[in-house]
């Protein structure tokens, strides 16, 4: 009888991944490191957070949690680093830190473990840092937008040349991204359109469960409270909708918090901060209106394909998008959601205005969103995933 050939070994390197499952940070990096484990042993390198332990495995995947600064300061990579860094310049002070400490941790890795491929999430740092401390290790680098739409400064562009001509394959989430990364320097052949995957089943099933009735529509707006969502476009597109009809609840936190509840006052919004994935699942389910406003950020920065609304459209809600890459590709205009020229308040409000007066039309639409979430679901997309890495590491295609 001849025994299966061993896995390839994968290392996973990120800098944002929750501290536990399901704990309300992003949790595509995990996802999706766990949807692959079962077709190569999965290794993940990424920096401490309040809560995370230092080693642990679960799911089938081994994670590591490195330090890079003194407990009590070290929240650089707790959310978003480049709108951490925006919201207090001060936190500068960690960067080369957090560089030192990753290249550190991911040296330690390939020695302790020799990968067969590394999967680099972002170009930068992780890009970067990987090619510095892995060399001869094939990586595959995905970038999920910030990266590639922002950090346009001379120095980031010539970084982000640096890693992706070097790259044994590129994943991004849209045709506009695969774009600007082929003229970045990464090989269109190797250059591929793969978002990340959701937890979609999971966000069925919740909202599969009877819902309290409601003498309003439900809207719900999730996202890291920073310019490039575009919250602040949809509290003035609500300012002329009749707010006796509806209520939105607004997940999630961020730097600009503070001015986003000041623009709100005398709406029926609330904030309920960051939620717990069950928590997040609940919210979508009791929504009848997802909004995804989008807008690019003066920084360039703007949206690849949230996670959180391939999550709303499993769970069945009618969904609101800007007209931009990514978001735009994952809605067929008027059959899974409705998508709306980006910055455009008055044309946002129309949209709303319609939604809210008709509950067929947003019956209708969410089907069709619950529909098309389904080619999302992370299982789905890790075989795509596993595939990729798999040829990368000279391993040919996975047989899941």
């Amino acid at each position: 009888m001849t025994s299966a050939p061993p896995r390839p070994l994968l290392l996973v390197t990120a800098s944002t991944f929750p501290a536990a499952p399901g704990d309300g940070t992003p949790s595509f990096v995990r996802d999706l490191a766990v949807g692959v484990s079962d077709a190569m042993a999965t290794r993940v390198v990424v920096p401490a957070v309040p809560g995370g332990a230092a080693r642990e495995t679960a799911d089938g995947i081994e994670v590591t949690r490195y330090r890079y600064f003194p407990r009590r300061w070290e929240d650089l990579a707790y959310g978003a680093i480049l709108e951490n860094v925006r919201s207090r310049k001060s936190r500068l002070l960690q960067v080369p830190f957090l560089l030192t400490a990753q290249y550190v941790a991911v040296r330690r890795a390939v020695r302790a473990g020799r990968p067969d491929v590394l999967h680099a999430h972002w170009i930068i740092p992780q890009g970067v840092v990987g090619r510095l401390a892995a060399p001869r290790v094939p990586m595959v680098v995905t970038t999920l937008g910030g990266d590639l739409y922002a950090l346009g400064d001379p120095v980031s562009r010539r970084l982000k040349r640096w890693v992706l001509s070097r790259a044994a394959a590129v994943t991004v989430m849209s045709e506009d991204m695969r774009a600007r990364a082929i003229e970045l320097g990464a090989d269109p052949a190797t250059t591929h359109v793969m978002p990340m995957g959701a937890a979609t089943a999971e966000f069925a099933r919740a909202a599969a469960a009877p819902r309290s009735p409601s003498s309003r529509v439900e809207l719900l707006a999730v996202g890291r409270l920073v310019e490039k969502k575009g919250f602040g476009h949809l509290l003035a597109a609500l300012r002329d909708v009749d707010p006796t009809a509806w209520h939105l609840t607004v997940v999630g936190d961020g730097p600009l918090r503070a001015e986003l509840e000041a623009a709100a006052e005398g709406l029926p919004v609330t904030f309920v901060g960051q939620l717990s994935r069950e928590a997040l699942a609940a919210a979508d389910a009791r929504a009848d209106v997802a909004v995804f406003p989008s807008v690019r950020a003066a920084s360039g920065d703007q949206d690849g394909l949230p996670v959180a609304l391939l999550e709303a459209m499993a769970s069945g809600c009618a969904v609101v998008v800007s007209d931009l890459p990514g978001l735009s590709d994952a809605v067929t205009d008027g059959a899974s959601g409705v998508i709306v020229p980006h910055e455009d308040v008055a044309a946002l409000r129309d949209c709303l205005l319609l939604l809210i007066g008709n509950p067929e039309e947003r019956a209708r639409l969410g089907d069709g969103a619950r529909t098309r979430a389904a080619d999302f679901d992370v299982a789905t997309v890790a075989r795509g995933y596993a595939d990729v890495l798999r040829r990368a590491a000279g391993a040919g295609p996975s047989r899941q």
